[in-house]
């Protein structure tokens, strides 16, 4: 079996050396990676993980720093038109914390989708509280590739992303007891639309709660997502392998 985790943050808060963490997902059959940068510093150093198997990488500013988008524009621009970049992001909007203007949040998520179509690459959005501010840009834009990552919406917000040609990306809160709305979403996309994440390391799943998330627990979310779609977890693993590798990987 072959496992993508399409989000990630090795080595971000310091706790284990993302060499360690790469290992134990191996042993967990993830074999793909992506390491999602979220200001120029991480970016950088998600470019410099490559080195490890089955690593990929991504060049955007987090919402919630958007603040700093005149200061590291420059360098992330530099990066994400550097080889091995595969995606932009993550980029978004985020209506949960509010030390961010929403207005310097909406100006930096529209210069990633502008960057993103003259790259020819896809957008890692965020989307936190912000489902309608997020789809108003996106529909006011030209339409892009990309992935809602960390989809947290209910079928509504599905049908809506989907028709906007994204995919959705499935975390830890698959597993939590009260997602059903989630879980129906899940069951209710499109089989070549649908993708697993940690976002190590937060968010780990049900029965990890209290802990720090690794890549190696993504095998847990993609239980629950095999279940919800009454699929076995080689065909999860095998369908979202093959979804990520269609997105992320540049031909």
């Amino acid at each position: 079996m072959q496992v993508f985790d399409t989000h990630c943050h090795l080595g971000l808060d310091g706790k284990a050396t993302p060499d360690d963490e790469h290992a134990r997902a191996l042993a967990a059959e993830v074999t793909a990676m992506l390491v999602v940068g979220i200001d120029a510093k991480t970016s950088r150093a998600a470019q410099q993980l490559a080195r490890l198997p089955g690593v990929r990488w991504s060049a955007g500013l987090h919402p919630n720093d958007s603040t700093r988008f005149d200061a590291e524009w420059a360098d992330l621009t530099a990066l994400a038109k550097s080889p091995g970049c595969v995606a932009i992001g993550e980029t978004g909007l985020d209506c949960f914390r509010d030390r961010t203007p929403l207005d310097q949040q909406e100006r930096s998520l529209r210069a990633h989708l502008q960057l993103a179509r003259e790259l020819d690459l896809p957008v890692i959005f965020h989307c936190r509280d912000a489902f309608a501010p997020l789809f108003a840009v996106l529909h006011s834009e030209p339409p892009v590739r990309g992935v809602m990552h960390c989809f947290s919406g209910a079928i509504t917000e599905a049908r809506i992303a989907l028709d906007l040609g994204l995919h959705l990306s499935f975390a830890g809160p698959l597993t939590y007891p009260k997602n059903d709305l989630l879980r129906a979403a899940a069951a209710f996309a499109p089989e070549d639309r649908i993708l697993v994440e940690t976002d190590a390391p937060f968010l780990p799943p049900q029965k990890r709660r209290g802990q720090r998330n690794e890549p190696a627990y993504i095998v847990e979310t993609l239980a629950a997502l095999a279940q919800v779609r009454a699929m076995t977890l080689a065909a999860a693993a095998a369908c979202t392998f093959a979804n990520a590798t269609a997105l992320f990987d540049r031909a």
